[in-house]
């Protein structure tokens, strides 16, 4: 037995989840929005809109891109999507440790 949490960002909607903290990663991964999206198996269309809807919702750019060519398009994090990623990340770990000790605190050891 565990206990099981969910972590995001909200304002009068949700800002910043794990789905958006997964896409971002794999885009600095990759450096590219597309095989970014293949990887979370979701289209092209839909990684992108929801990139433009947080930010929109945040109010900050997160990725700068280059559009195709001869030497290919890409995209990269912005230094605004960098903080935000790993303060997420922080917040997130700081959460679960917090679940853990107080699964453990209240339900004793599990094997």
């Amino acid at each position: 037995m565990q206990a099981r949490f969910k972590v995001w960002l909200q304002g009068e909607k949700p800002l910043f989840g794990d789905g958006m903290a997964k896409l971002l990663e794999a885009i600095d991964e990759l450096g590219s929005i597309n095989q970014a999206a293949a990887r979370l198996k979701m289209s092209y269309r839909q990684a992108w809109g929801r990139i433009k809807e947080s930010e929109e919702r945040l109010g900050v750019k997160l990725l700068d891109t280059k559009v195709g060519g001869e030497s290919g398009g890409g995209a990269r994090l912005t230094g605004e999507a960098r903080v935000l990623l790993q303060k997420y990340c922080l917040l997130r770990q700081k959460v679960e440790e917090a679940v853990h000790e107080a699964f453990r605190q209240v339900f004793g050891e599990q094997k």
